[in-house]
């Protein structure tokens, strides 16, 4: 836990160093370049905020491209304004193009920060579609109708005459008798002469 919190002192110390060189670098290049006063020490803090403002978009994984864009060109104005105060550009007689490019970074950083705060859709927006979506209604696929079942073919009824049923009787009372057990259908069927269907019909009546 102590190494731990060690390093992480160790690399905000450094941060800040870094971050406090950079931020007197942008503003000695900026008055030399004819910003005086509150207006020299703004264009550090501008340039700082771009970073920032890119950084976050980078993050957040959001237009990529924008954020990239709008990065490299902060770094390259921090990068820039340090490496002119390192004894390559002469600070007492600053060039009229670096001049220029101090005075029109406002706009830059303007429409930089503009773009990067811009080019997403608020919080509550995307909120609110969210909730619409959980609102909406789920649409039920609809199953296709199922055909109904063929009704079962009824066997045509057989049509029995009664002097056959009567005769039928006799044989069963006499099979009874001379058995001792009810006649079955396929004896039945043997003792009349008669198709199965018929039979079963006959058996069924007795």
């Amino acid at each position: 836990m102590r190494a731990q919190l060690a390093r992480i002192d160790a690399v905000f110390v450094q941060a800040v160093i870094a971050a406090a060189l950079s931020f007197a670098h942008l503003h000695d290049v900026a008055s030399a370049a004819g910003q005086d006063g509150w207006k020299a020490w703004a264009y550090p803090v501008s340039v700082d905020l771009l970073l920032v403002a890119a950084w976050r978009r980078l993050r957040t994984g959001d237009a990529k491209a924008a954020g990239w864009c709008w990065f490299v060109i902060a770094l390259v104005a921090s990068l820039g304004a340090n490496v002119a105060t390192a004894g390559l550009l002469d600070l007492d007689h600053v060039p009229a193009w670096l001049r220029i490019l101090v005075a029109g970074w406002p706009a830059v950083a303007f429409l930089g920060g503009t773009l990067l705060a811009h080019s997403t859709p608020a919080p509550h927006e995307e909120t609110e579609d969210a909730e619409d979506q959980e609102d909406a209604p789920e649409v039920v696929p609809e199953l296709p109708a199922q055909p109904a079942p063929e009704p079962t073919p009824t066997p045509p009824a057989v049509s029995i005459p009664a002097a056959l049923v009567e005769h039928a009787r006799k044989v069963a009372a006499e099979h009874r008798t001379r058995t001792g057990a009810a006649i079955d259908t396929p004896t039945l069927r043997a003792r009349l002469g008669v198709p199965a269907p018929m039979a079963d019909a006959i058996a069924a009546q007795l």
